[in-house]
C-alpha cells in the first residue's frame, strides 16, 4: 500500500489493470496502484506520462479498460470534489467571486443576494483561500493565481472526503503555495483522501505522503513521499519523457496571485 493508512472519511483508491487508448495511442498501459485512504496522494511525470488521464479515468469522464474502485470507510460513498486545471468563462460576464461561490451553497438564484448561512460559508472558504478582498471581484478580473485559488475555494463547499486536483499549484506566487499548501495539509490531517498531479517537486516533498511516477502511460515507481524522490529514480523518470523536473524553488508565474 502507498502511504501510511489514515483514519477519516476519505476512501482509499484502487486501480487495477486500467488501460486507455484515444486515436490508436496507447495513454495508459496496465496502471494498478493501491492509494490509502486519507493520505495526500502525488502524481508526478513528463509531459504526456498519463497523469491528467487516469485522474480523467478515475472521475469516470474517459472510457476505459480495467478496474477502478474507491472503498470507503463507511456504509454509504461520501462526496467527491475536483479541481481542474483551468475551466472556460466568458471573462466579460458580471459573475463575482461571490456568485459564483454562491452557486455551490445555495439553491435559489444567487443573483438577488446570498442568504445568511450561504454567506457565512462563501466568507469562511474565501478567508480560508485568501480571497476575502475578492469577494465582489468579476471573474474576468482576476489574476491566474486567484482564479486557481477560486476554484480550491468551490471545491470546499462543502468539503468533500476524496478532493481530485489537477496541478493545484499552477499559476500561484509564494503566499499563495503556502496558503493552498496549509489548505491541503488541513484537508489530509482531517481524514480527506487527496490525489493530485503536480509539476514541482519541492511541493511533492512538503506535502505528499506518497508519489507515483508515471512514463509512458506506465508506472515507474510507486511508493512513500519523499523517501521514493531519489536523485536518480527522478532523473530517470523525466528522462524517459519530453519533459523535466522543474526547480524545487517556487517562482512565481506572470500570472500570480
Amino acid at each position: 500500500m502507498d502511504g501510511s493508512a489514515r483514519t477519516g472519511t476519505g476512501p482509499e483508491i484502487v486501480f487495477e489493470d486500467v488501460r486507455l487508448a484515444a486515436q490508436g495511442q496507447r495513454l495508459l498501459d496496465g496502471i494498478t496502484l493501491r492509494l490509502a485512504a486519507g493520505g495526500l496522494h502525488a502524481l508526478i511525470g513528463p509531459n504526456g506520462a498519463g497523469k491528467t488521464s487516469l485522474i480523467r479515468c478515475l472521475l469516470g469522464q474517459s472510457p476505459h479498460e480495467g478496474r477502478i474502485a474507491l472503498r470507503w470507510p463507511g456504509e454509504h460513498p461520501g462526496r467527491v470534489a475536483w479541481v481542474p486545471q483551468a475551466i472556460d468563462f466568458d471573462a466579460h460576464l458580471p459573475v463575482t467571486v461571490e456568485d459564483f461561490l454562491g452557486l455551490m451553497v445555495q439553491r435559489p438564484p444567487v443573483w438577488s443576494g446570498l442568504r445568511r448561512g450561504a454567506r457565512g460559508q462563501v466568507a469562511a472558504v474565501t478567508a480560508r483561500l485568501g480571497l476575502a478582498a475578492k469577494r465582489r471581484t468579476r471573474l474576468g478580473a482576476l489574476s491566474g493565481g486567484e482564479l486557481r485559488r477560486l476554484l480550491i475555494a468551490q471545491a470546499l463547499l462543502p468539503v468533500p472526503d476524496l478532493l481530485i486536483l489537477d496541478e493545484p499549484m499552477n499559476h500561484l506566487d509564494a503566499p499563495g503555495v503556502a496558503r493552498v499548501g496549509d489548505v491541503l495539509r488541513g484537508l489530509r490531517d482531517a481524514g480527506v483522501t487527496l490525489l493530485a498531479s503536480f509539476h514541482d517537486l519541492g511541493h511533492v516533498r512538503a506535502l505528499a505522503d506518497s508519489v507515483t511516477g508515471l512514463a509512458g502511460g506506465r508506472v515507474v515507481f510507486s511508493g512513500e513521499s519523499p523517501a521514493m524522490l531519489t536523485t536518480g529514480r527522478v532523473l530517470a523518470l523525466f528522462a524517459s519523457g519530453t519533459g523535466s523536473p522543474a526547480p524545487e524553488t517556487p517562482d512565481a508565474a506572470e500570472e500570480a496571485g
